[in-house]
């Protein structure tokens, strides 16, 4: 199905490792360049998320007020987003090609590199890229790097201040449910921050470690690029949550 990108990218790779000498460095030098090709597609869907996620009182406030109008609540969003300038599905496309191009290149891996034909070595300081990591620092180093960006994505706010400002809202439904609908919500979201970390460790755990390599690269360069945008987001809340567990100095 992706054979028409498996081909270009290992006639790249195979320049890149004859260039650098080393596969390791190549799949390095290959992330980074599909990051900066993706760059202008990927900051305009983090900007569009962060407005996405203040907007979220108002997107609320929206469902309570429309609830049993489909019909009226899309055409309300529809202005609110308008008005904001926000494009609801600007974030679906960069991360669409990033799973294919890693579709892709595990397929490099299985066919091109995993049977030794092409003449590269597969190693890369102690691992074999074209196999598992049996030590499990890429797949650790993967779920941790993928955990800090889970955390920045988060709201640099305090997650009761969201239900704060949902009880504020002036809506139809009462206070309890406005604050049952905001503790779902806080616990939805930080299920899928443990999630991800979690996926990803099993992911690079079965997989050729050259795939890890990239995981890692990949999402090391979406940390800086996150920084960028909006700061180090929810990582302020966990350094708060920090000091409250250091000794006070009298």
């Amino acid at each position: 199905m992706f054979d028409f990108l498996t081909a270009p990218l290992a006639q790249l790779l195979t320049w890149l490792t004859t260039l650098t000498g080393s596969l390791g460095w190549a799949i390095i030098l290959l992330t980074v360049g599909i990051k900066a090709v993706l760059i202008p597609l990927t900051l305009p869907a983090m900007r569009s998320a962060i407005k996405m996620r203040d907007l979220k009182p108002e997107i609320d406030a929206l469902k309570a007020k429309y609830k049993g109008d489909p019909k009226g609540l899309q055409q309300a969003q529809m202005a609110l987003f308008k008005t904001h300038q926000i494009n609801p599905a600007a974030g679906c496309l960069p991360y669409l090609l990033q799973f294919i191009i890693l579709i892709a290149l595990y397929r490099v891996f299985i066919t091109y590199l995993n049977g030794g034909t092409t003449g590269i070595d597969p190693t890369f300081l102690w691992f074999d890229l074209t196999k598992p990591d049996n030590y499990y620092i890429l797949p650790i180093i993967a779920g941790l790097s993928q955990l800090l960006l889970s955390l920045m994505v988060l709201p640099a706010a305090d997650p009761s201040a969201a239900r704060v400002q949902a009880l504020a809202t002036p809506t139809k439904t009462d206070d309890q449910k406005a604050d049952q609908m905001a503790d779902m919500a806080t616990t939805m979201q930080n299920q899928m921050v443990l999630m991800m970390p979690l996926m990803t460790v099993l992911f690079t755990l079965r997989f050729p470690s050259g795939l890890a390599l990239y995981w890692i690269v990949s999402t090391v360069v979406s940390i800086i690029q996150q920084y960028l945008v909006s700061g180090w987001g929810g990582l302020n809340r966990v350094k708060i949550y920090l000091k409250r567990f250091q000794p006070s100095h009298v």
